[in-house]
């Protein structure tokens, strides 16, 4: 039986979990890809994690060069994370005609085009499954599943800290700033956890997504991103009040000749399967002009669930390479024009939209907010006034719901309203997804 040899670059929770999965089912591998599958190198800066692991004497090394320019190793698999080293060993591991699987979203983000353009023109494979949602199989889905149909929208709940966090605070009536410390104590979220809370983690598996559905490069500074920092237990009462719940969504949605790519939160119908995706969870859901509505959903993160995705890529790369299918699938992205599509600016799109405005508790407030949303096209279905701070006076929250608005309209009623001197903070804007229900 052929033996294909595996270089791995990181060791730490997922480089950890793939090493875990391969020798628990080594059998299992053996016999679903006609060929074993062998660990001969791992490089990592802390050779002290590898102890757990009874590795055989020699595999460890400090040095990722080792792995790359080792001419037994058929497979590098980067899991370091980041731009730089990341990139300049995945390129150096292509031409040295290796097969390359990594998870790192932001890597295939920024170069993914030309570490596709290099793959293909050595004829090798780049495996990415465990760059979007962890263990859900959605590459693999877009990439060969619906090879032959189009895409028409899809809806991701893309990170597990974002959905960990708004989850608790809809379900136990809790603030972000406690819910987000609990998070950090549990090691749902980084010390840092601006990548996950505003939208960048989202914003490169969007990229990816967009990239494999539409053949289009789009630079994640192209597509409106806005995180959850800013939602209120308010806002999540008062957004359950009116049927929904509040998720951080990648949203994209192709029709005339234009795409519409962003990322925010957004108010989801109760009644669409995404409200009802939970804690740690991933989910997307996705439909195409021939199969229509479909829903993928999973742990999207996590040692063995990234793990078992990194494992099924050296699977399906190492039967491909016993096989001789090599770089059977290649991958391309083009630009806007060549792709025929147009990246449709945030300012275009129409949306109703909640907003959440605080002000002083006095007569004509109402109306002179009222006024500016008028002047600017946006029509009020509803509003709701709670909240007062005191009996005779102070501040009043004002909650609202508009019909379909442009949102450049929007845009420029929200910088006239902040000018307001009645106003005591920034105003609150939510978009809302009822479009969601009709594409079910």
């Amino acid at each position: 039986m052929k033996q294909i040899k595996v270089g791995l670059i990181g060791l730490g929770t997922v480089g950890t979990g793939v090493v875990k999965i391969l020798k628990k089912n080594s059998s299992l591998i053996a016999q679903r890809t006609g060929c074993t599958v062998k660990i001969s190198k791992i490089a990592d800066l802390d050779l002290r994690r590898g102890k757990s692991l009874r590795l055989a004497k020699g595999v460890l090394t400090k040095d990722a060069q080792n792995v790359v320019n080792d001419p037994g190793i058929d497979i590098v698999v980067e899991l370091i994370g980041g731009l730089e080293p990341a990139r300049t060993l995945v390129l150096q591991a292509i031409k040295n005609g290796k097969h390359v699987i990594t998870a790192n979203k932001a890597l295939l983000s920024e170069h993914g085009s030309e570490l596709y353009a290099a793959a293909s023109k050595q004829g090798v494979d780049i495996a990415f499954e465990a760059s979007v949602a962890g263990g859900i199989p959605i590459i693999r889905s877009i990439r060969e599943g619906f090879a032959s149909d189009r895409i028409v929208n899809f809806y991701g709940i893309l990170n597990g800290t974002a959905n960990y966090i708004l989850s608790r605070m809809t379900d136990e009536d809790a603030n972000f700033k406690d819910v987000l410390k609990d998070a950090q104590q549990k090691g749902y979220a980084e010390a840092d956890p601006t990548f996950d809370i505003e939208g960048t983690d989202t914003l490169h598996k969007l990229c990816i997504l967009i990239g494999l559905g539409y053949g289009m490069n789009v630079p994640a500074k192209k597509i409106y991103t806005e995180g959850i920092s800013k939602i209120t237990a308010l806002d999540i009462e008062y957004a359950r009040e009116l049927g929904y719940r509040i998720k951080l969504l990648a949203i994209c949605r192709s029709a005339d000749g234009q795409l519409d790519a962003r990322i925010h939160p957004t108010l989801v119908p109760e009644q669409h399967m995404l409200s009802q995706v939970q804690r740690t969870f991933n989910a997307i859901f996705l439909q195409t002009a021939d199969v229509g509505p479909t829903m993928f959903y999973g742990r999207g993160a996590g040692m063995l669930p990234t793990g078992s995705a990194v494992v099924a890529d050296i699977m399906a790369v190492a039967r491909d390479v016993t096989h001789g299918g090599a770089n059977r699938v290649p991958l391309s992205l083009n630009n806007e024009k060549d792709c025929g599509l147009r990246l449709q600016p945030i300012k275009e799109i129409q949306s109703r939209y909640y907003l959440r405005f605080s002000a002083d508790d006095r007569p004509g407030v109402l109306s002179r907010i009222a006024g500016i949303l008028g002047r600017n096209h946006i029509s009020i279905s509803s509003v709701m006034q709670k909240g007062r701070t005191t009996k005779n006076g102070g501040t009043v929250s004002i909650f609202m719901i508009t019909h379909d608005a442009l949102e450049s309209n929007m845009q420029k009623a929200m910088s006239q309203i902040k000018q307001l001197s009645i106003m005591r903070s920034d105003t609150m804007l939510i978009r809302i997804a009822d479009d969601m229900l009709s594409a079910e």
